[in-house]
């Protein structure tokens, strides 16, 4: 059921971005923000629903295999979106797109990060199978399962060996380049998704684990947000 309910996302988003570039293709600020919207909405929603598949066993090799499975399913459906705050972040500071396209490109992640959770729970509540039971009660699921400092510490390394990847294997073959990132992203969930999640991205973060946010905001914020952004900082200046 789960399977099903992620491949149905992937189709309903699918279907909304083709829709989109035809119809809207003479308003360009308006399709920027529904194509980053619907592809943000797409990986927020299916991970939510993987995060409910990690205990299944065999532990942890159905959730990794699952992991790099539809980080390749997204790779190839999401072409041209970034889907990541920190990634936006990148054309911005080099000066490929305005600081206006940037600010909406983000602005439609988070969008998409509140709306992929309300549409989970919604999801959820219906109790369609049975990792779903339960799933509305858990309120923060604290993903952090370490000191914040050392937290900090991985989710910036996480951010800075990821983005760092993008940027040298941007001329590699795209049938290539997607299994490339989602083996990498595979890696760093098994290496450190006990710990913090592995999330690296603000905008999933959000979605995620937004009862955390509102809980803990400072130590959330700084874990999920500025450590991502910082590791994306330090290649602008660094590599």
């Amino acid at each position: 059921t789960s399977l099903l309910l992620m491949a149905g996302i992937t189709v309903m988003v699918g279907l909304c971005r083709r829709v989109t570039r035809r119809q809207l293709r003479s308003h360009q600020r308006l399709c920027t923000f529904l194509l980053e919207m619907f592809s943000t909405f797409q990986i927020c929603a299916c991970t939510s629903e993987l995060c409910l598949l990690g205990n299944v066993e065999p532990k942890p090799h159905t959730a990794l295999t699952l992991t790099y499975g539809f980080t390749v399913l997204h790779g190839l459906t999401l072409t041209g979106s970034t889907c990541n705050p920190c990634g936006t972040l990148q054309p911005m500071w080099g000066g490929g797109i305005s600081v206006k396209m940037g600010g909406l490109k983000i602005g439609a992640q988070f969008v998409a990060a509140v709306l992929a959770r309300v549409f989970m729970h919604f999801i959820w509540s219906l109790e369609m199978a049975e990792p779903h039971f339960g799933a509305l009660s858990q309120g923060c699921s604290n993903p952090m399962q370490t000191t914040e400092m050392q937290a900090f510490c991985i989710e910036l390394l996480f951010s800075v060996v990821f983005q760092l990847t993008i940027l040298r294997v941007e001329r590699v073959n795209p049938k290539y380049k997607v299994h490339l990132i989602a083996l990498l992203i595979t890696m760093l969930v098994y290496a450190g998704g006990n710990l913090t999640g592995a999330i690296f991205n603000p905008a999933l973060a959000f979605s995620l684990h937004a009862n955390c946010f509102y809980d803990k905001f400072l130590s959330y914020s700084l874990v999920y947000w500025i450590a991502p952004s910082l590791g994306k900082f330090l290649i602008f200046h660094v590599f």
